[in-house]
C-alpha cells in the first residue's frame, strides 16, 4: 500500500486504482488475503509497471522505506536481533520487490533480504518475472534455493508471518511463529500448537487503517495538485 500511495504521486499508480488497492488493504487488515486476490493485485501490479524505466521505481524507493520504517514493531526488531545473538542469520523474506526488501533488510541491521526480481530490458521494466513470485510456494522455493547456497538448515531455522497466505514458508521450517496473526491463520496456530506472539492492539489495529485512508486521500490531493502546478505546454511559432 505504501508503494502504491507514492507511485500514485509519481503518475504510476492511477487515483481509482489506488483506491480500489486501498480498500483491499483494509480487507486485508481486518480479514487477511486469499490466493485468488493477490494474484488479481499482483496481475494489475505488473501491468502497470510495464514499460516504466527502472530508474523512476528506483527513485521511489527512498520515500517507500520512509513510509514502511515508522510502521515497524520495536518487539520484532527486539527478537531478530536475539536471534543474531544467538548466532543465526536473519532474512526478510517478502513478495514484495528486491529494491524495497533488501536495502529495508539493511537498515534494519538484518543479514539480508529475498525479495521478488522483475525482469528489466533496455532500461525498462517487462512485466515478467526474472525467478519466483516470492508469495506462496515461490516463497519456499525461493528460500530452499538460498539456503542449499549458503548452507542454511530449514528444519532448525524459524519463520514468522501475519498471514495464512505464508503457511508454505511457515511449514518449510522447524520453528514456526505466527505474529498478530490474521483469523484462519491464528486458528490454526492453535491447532498446530504454534508459538503466537501478539502485540498488537485494536486501538492500533485502527488507527492504521485510518491512517491508510487518510493516506490514500492525500494521495488523491497530492496527484491533483501536482497535476494543477504542471506548467502550461510550450507553444512554437513557425514562421518562414
Amino acid at each position: 500500500m505504501q508503494f502504491a500511495r507514492i507511485g500514485a504521486r509519481h503518475g504510476i499508480v492511477g487515483r481509482r486504482q489506488l483506491a480500489s488497492w486501498a480498500v483491499e488493504h483494509l480487507r486485508y487488515r481486518l480479514r487477511g488475503t486469499t490466493d485468488a486476490r493477490t494474484t488479481e493485485v499482483l496481475r494489475v501490479a505488473r501491468e502497470l509497471l510495464t514499460g516504466v524505466p527502472a530508474r523512476s521505481v528506483e527513485r521511489m524507493n527512498p520515500e517507500v522505506m520512509a513510509a514502511i520504517l515508522p510502521r515497524v514493531y520495536p518487539q520484532m526488531l527486539d527478537e531478530v536481533y536475539a536471534h543474531q545473538d544467538a548466532g543465526r542469520a536473519t532474512f526478510i523474506v517478502s513478495a514484495a520487490g528486491n529494491g524495497v526488501v533488501e536495502p529495508l533488510a539493511a537498515v534494519l541491521g538484518m543479514d539480508g533480504g529475498i525479495g521478488t526480481s522483475y525482469e528489466i530490458e533496455d532500461g525498462t521494466f517487462t512485466g515478467r518475472f526474472d525467478g519466483p513470485f516470492v508469495y506462496g510456494s515461490g516463497k519456499v522455493e525461493a528460500m530452499e534455493t538460498f539456503a542449499a547456497e549458503h548452507g542454511i538448515d530449514l528444519a532448525e531455522s524459524f519463520a514468522y508471518s501475519d498471514s495464512v497466505s505464508d503457511l508454505p514458508m511457515l511449514r518449510a521450517v522447524g520453528h514456526p511463529v505466527v505474529v498478530n496473526p490474521d483469523p484462519p491463520l491464528a486458528e490454526l496456530a492453535r491447532e498446530e500448537g504454534w508459538q503466537t506472539m501478539r502485540f498488537e492492539q485494536l486501538g492500533r489495529r485502527l488507527v492504521a487503517l485510518t491512517v491508510t485512508l487518510l493516506a490514500t486521500v492525500a494521495g488523491f490531493g497530492a496527484s491533483r495538485i501536482a497535476a494543477r502546478r504542471q506548467p502550461p505546454p510550450r507553444r512554437f511559432a513557425i514562421r518562414r
